[in-house]
């Protein structure tokens, strides 16, 4: 296990791409090299695996790239993914109307969702005490700010990644003995930064052992490669242009991730994600906020409850 340093990682931050190309190139060796060639890339379909991929294909042709067809995805990644040579489709054994049911609505973030729903399901007094007061751990209780989804009228759960996305994954290496390497980075989550500063591109001490060799990366890094080399991706991005305070931007999208996930919804600008599907997307807008007993996903009623405008 090695243990990293804000500092290293913000340095590695202001390198120009070239060297950034460069580190992340060494990372994905070393860790094919370590396995011996026991790899695959982890792709969405998502402008940050598009940039991995076409660098880890420089390097290993034929490298396995596998895809979760979890149905959460935006209509054009999928389209997009089908334009890609040699991918593994999985699939969730569960949708993500069953995954509600079974679980609850992913709000807010992934850490304030499972404290949620820790707190409503947990048998020991000794964790419910830490959600909801602290008892020495202050960064692990629920902020005052959330603490009312305690009594939400629906079910609130973190399960739904899980279920989708890592367990099909997951066997997926229990069957083939392959190692994944994705395309996360430090700056999308503090947990995402503090897994860097724990554990470095190259996660050999992890329980699910992983390479994030672009960790390091950031949002305008990705735009820029995609520019400077040609790379074609998803459409629902739209152009990249110059964005006189971040550098560069989409016109389309900014992130996309699972259409129907309501994680960070409360610190969008407006028009919000859901603002946006419901021009883009009006059918699978309707299906989302369609109410549960009539078919749809009921995301309506807990938007207006935590209240974020749809």
């Amino acid at each position: 296990m090695s243990q990293h340093f804000p500092w290293e990682l913000a340095q590695k931050r202001s390198l120009p791409l070239d060297i950034k190309i460069s580190m992340t190139k060494m990372r994905i060796q070393q860790w094919y090299l370590f396995h011996g060639g026991d790899v695959y890339v982890s792709f969405s379909g998502g402008k940050d695996s598009t940039v991995l991929l076409h660098i880890a294909r420089q390097l290993y042709p034929d490298i396995p790239t596998v895809y979760c067809d979890t149905g959460l995805e935006y209509p054009e990644l999928r389209e997009f993914v089908k334009t890609i040579d040699n991918v593994t489709w999985l699939k969730p054994e569960m949708n993500f109307r069953k995954v509600i049911e079974n679980y609850g609505y992913p709000v807010v973030s992934k850490e304030t969702s499972q404290k949620i729903y820790e707190v409503r399901h947990t048998h020991s007094e000794k964790l419910r005490n830490i959600r909801l007061y602290g008892e020495g751990h202050s960064s692990s209780k629920i902020a005052e700010r959330w603490k009312f989804l305690i009594d939400a009228p629906f079910e609130v759960s973190h399960k739904c990644c899980e279920v989708m996305k890592k367990r099909p994954f997951r066997k997926y290496e229990k069957t083939t003995g392959f190692h994944p390497i994705v395309a996360t980075m430090a700056e999308e989550s503090e947990l995402r930064k503090q897994s860097w500063l724990k554990y470095g591109c190259n996660a050999f001490g992890m329980k699910r052992p992983m390479s994030r060799p672009m960790s390091f990366w950031t949002e305008c890094d990705v735009l820029e490669y995609l520019l400077t080399y040609d790379v074609p991706y998803a459409s629902v991005y739209g152009e990249i242009v110059e964005d006189e305070k971040n550098g560069l931007k989409t016109t389309g999208c900014q992130r996309t991730g699972c259409m129907f996930c309501m994680y960070g919804c409360h610190m969008e600008p407006s028009p919000n994600k859901f603002q946006r599907m419901a021009q883009t997307h009006p059918t699978i807008y309707h299906y989302c906020m369609k109410p549960w007993n009539e078919g749809g996903l009921g995301l309506a009623d807990v938007l207006n409850f935590i209240g974020i405008e749809h």
